[in-house]
């Protein structure tokens, strides 16, 4: 009997679920009573990375309305945070949006920092600077090469790889890894430059404009591509605020939001750059604020590396930050410390915290509550590509289906961060 009462309730649901997407799909017969299509955009189409999935109602090739579906690698991130200590979290957040996880990690840091109260020496703050805009240009990159690829254009994917992966030579200098970084610790950084670092550093700075300049010439004013990216999936600034964008797709649609400048972190107030904001907020607007963003984040690099103070890399905080390897070897308390770090025997205060920081996408948030134990009580990752997906379907309503596809591409929608 229990049986039937559970299977008759999940009928009930599948029901309710089919009438409310009844309601949002249009009839499946027009005015003109010619028959629509419904057609699955995604998961298994190579643009949508197979997690994302669009039931499209087509009229021919036209788009007329469309339902999004998330949650087919959905992975439980704040609950399984909520069970380790705060020390271990950072191998989750470098797991969100893995295109920039050197933004992901510094901002989680951040936000203990900031119920600790630990505050990071300049030096630490100014490399964390030079780290999170090298993973800013390397996630531009990846969005705005792959839609040229989207349309047509192979070319200037491979450019621009190729000073990817001298970007992901430096992470692999300051940190030994590549992709999930991991470089950054509570209180400041793992590690300080090594002289290597720097060098390869100052010499990718040296090149990479070059390479930018070429990429820019292939499409900026490339008529092919202008004619496949202009006025295709806009949006107003208006309707964009009300969606909750933030990042390059609120920018372009013409608000100068940048959480790097209304609300300062990491001496950020310490370097001058510029805002780039478009007007139309299509996806040819999109395109070009990120490739703007690039040269402001160069802008703010070539500061911070001629600016970097000396001093130490990281804060005198030894209950929160592991000492030197070498010390945990020969003294005592050090190793003490050093046990109790890694086993999360420390508590944290009582508290209620915010901290944002301006990731690749946009607005990269923790919201973090304490109940004074060694774990977060609450914690809720606030990922900027979770909020503005729930547009895309009307972005992508009266167009075509080969513009939906350059749409979704344009908004940079980053699986892992769409779904932890």
């Amino acid at each position: 009997m229990a049986v039937n009462d559970t299977l008759e309730g999940t009928h009930h649901i599948i029901e309710e679920a089919r009438e409310q997407q009844d309601k949002i799909l249009i009839p499946l017969h027009n005015d003109f009573n010619q028959e629509l299509t419904t057609l699955n955009l995604g998961p298994t189409h190579p643009a949508t990375h197979g997690i994302f999935q669009n039931i499209l109602q087509m009229d021919g090739e036209r788009i007329v309305s469309g339902v999004p579906t998330i949650g087919y690698i959905h992975r439980a991130f704040e609950k399984i945070a909520e069970r380790r200590p705060f020390y271990q979290i950072t191998t989750l957040t470098d797991r969100m949006n893995y295109c920039s996880s050197p933004i992901n990690n510094l901002g989680w840091h951040m936000t203990v920092e900031k119920m600790l109260g630990i505050t990071v020496p300049k030096r630490a703050q100014y490399m964390r600077v030079i780290m999170m805009e090298l993973a800013r240009i390397a996630d531009h990159l990846i969005c705005n090469s792959i839609l040229g690829v989207d349309t047509g254009a192979f070319t200037g994917f491979l450019y621009v790889f190729q000073e990817r992966e001298k970007i992901y030579e430096i992470y692999e200098e300051v940190c030994g890894a590549r992709l999930t970084t991991n470089m950054g610790r509570v209180g400041g950084m793992e590690r300080d430059f090594t002289p290597v670092a720097i060098d390869k550093l100052r010499k990718w700075l040296k090149e990479f404009p070059a390479v930018m300049k070429e990429f820019e010439s292939m499409f900026n004013r490339n008529r092919i591509f202008m004619d496949r990216v202009v006025n295709v999936g806009p949006i107003s600034a208006e309707k964009a605020l009300s969606y909750g964008f933030t990042g390059p797709n609120l920018r372009a649609a013409g608000v100068d939001y940048d959480v790097r400048v209304m609300n300062p972190y990491s001496s950020y107030e310490d370097f001058e750059f510029d805002v780039p904001v478009g007007t139309n907020g299509d996806t040819y607007d999109r395109f070009m604020v990120r490739n703007e963003e690039i040269w402001q984040s160069l802008r703010i690099i070539n500061q911070a590396l001629d600016k970097l103070p000396e001093g130490p890399y990281h804060a005198d905080a030894p209950h929160y930050y592991l000492p030197p390897k070498q010390e945990v070897y020969k003294n005592m308390e050090a190793l003490i410390y050093h046990f109790k770090i890694v086993m999360g025997e420390i508590d944290a205060p009582v508290g209620e915290v915010y901290h944002s920081v301006e990731g690749g996408n946009g607005e990269l948030g923790f919201y973090l509550v304490s109940d004074g134990g060694r774990t977060p009580y609450r914690l809720h990752f606030r990922r900027p590509c979770f909020i503005y997906y729930q547009a895309y379907p009307e972005m992508a309503v009266g167009t075509t289906l080969s513009d939906a596809i350059v749409i979704l591409s344009s908004m940079n929608v980053i699986a892992g961060e769409l779904d932890a």
